[in-house]
């Protein structure tokens, strides 16, 4: 092993169901406005257009079921989200061998700085100021798709405080699944450890301090994240 001139991060692992193993994350992409009733929220056409992506960092994933309310904003959302853990990649991937690079799924919230996105999208440029915050992205454990299947259908809810928010189908995604894979393996060369997050339904909105948020997908159950 080399010696480090400086302390090594820590690698970001999250729980896997039913393993003593644990998931190691590299990199985690996000894809914007997937769902054609939350594109028209946010005041853009839900007609099939090329897929965008950003990214969030390893260390936002966060599996404390704890969310501290950031700094420097005063506006800030939930996105439930399906995330997709990938076991293998590469580059130009086809879409009809995209599923065979998938390890898994499992539950995550996108928490965006709405006012800071809001802010950045003005003046065209860059996001990470008000995606890539800590801890952005609660995230539950990793359901192997050896156990789950592949979900390509099923509810997909968040609940903040009792009360429904946002509900959609998976089904409604208008780049499914492996189309994301292919899509990104043609931009960037893809690996073991990299996450997806697939995109949020519509209904979109803030959270303030002391809420409780509960986000769900059929076949995956659910998580509760506190506000703090």
């Amino acid at each position: 092993m080399p010696d480090f001139v400086t302390n090594a991060p820590p690698v970001t692992a999250l729980e896997v169901v039913g393993s003593d193993g644990r998931f190691p994350v590299r990199r985690v992409y996000c894809i914007g406005r997937n769902y054609a009733a939350h594109a028209v929220e946010m005041g853009h056409d839900p007609d099939r257009e090329p897929p965008f992506f950003f990214q969030k960092n390893p260390d936002n994933l966060d599996p404390s079921g704890e969310f501290p309310y950031p700094a420097h904003t005063s506006d800030v959302h939930y996105e439930v989200e399906l995330a997709v853990f990938l076991k293998s990649g590469g580059s130009n991937i086809a879409v009809d061998d995209a599923l065979s690079h998938v390890y898994g799924y499992g539950l995550s919230l996108d928490m965006t700085r709405r006012d800071l996105q809001g802010e950045m999208k003005k003046m065209g440029r860059p996001w990470e100021i008000g995606k890539a915050f800590e801890r952005s992205a609660p995230v539950g454990p990793v359901h192997p798709a050896s156990e789950v299947g592949h979900l390509s259908e099923g509810r997909i809810e968040l609940k903040v405080n009792g009360e429904v928010k946002q509900e959609g189908d998976l089904n409604q995604m208008i780049w499914k699944v492996p189309e994301m894979i292919s899509y990104l393996s043609e931009m960037f060369e893809l690996a073991s450890g990299d996450v997806i997050l697939s995109g949020t339904p519509a209904g979109v909105g803030p959270i303030t301090r002391g809420d409780t948020m509960e986000m769900s997908v059929k076949g995956l159950g659910s998580m509760t994240v506190k506000v703090a």
